[in-house]
């Protein structure tokens, strides 16, 4: 089981936790358990296609799993995953 680190804008999707613990065997696999035990997740985590919605950066133990494989990116016990929203604006 992974874990999964949540950042303080999804927090209440997820009944106000920092951290969930997910199955998977995979990137695509773990956050998929997350949405599915969390559904307000689903449309915040990925797009119709399936794919991680394009402002959402997801990291494996501080890789950036879109340099890896993606949502393949294997996922072994013990692993973290960190969800870190793209932030945008300034002046």
């Amino acid at each position: 089981m992974a874990t999964v680190k949540i950042p303080p804008v999804l927090r209440p999707s997820v009944g106000g936790e920092k951290t969930v613990s997910a199955d998977g065997s995979n990137v695509g696999e773990v956050l998929k358990s997350l949405a599915s035990d969390h559904p307000q997740t689903q449309s915040q985590l990925f797009a119709a296609d399936g794919e991680l919605n394009r402002y959402v950066n997801v990291y494996l133990n501080d890789e950036d799993v879109r340099v890896l494989d993606g949502l393949q990116t294997a996922v072994g016990e013990g692993d973290t995953l960190v969800i870190l929203p793209a932030m945008a604006g300034g002046a």
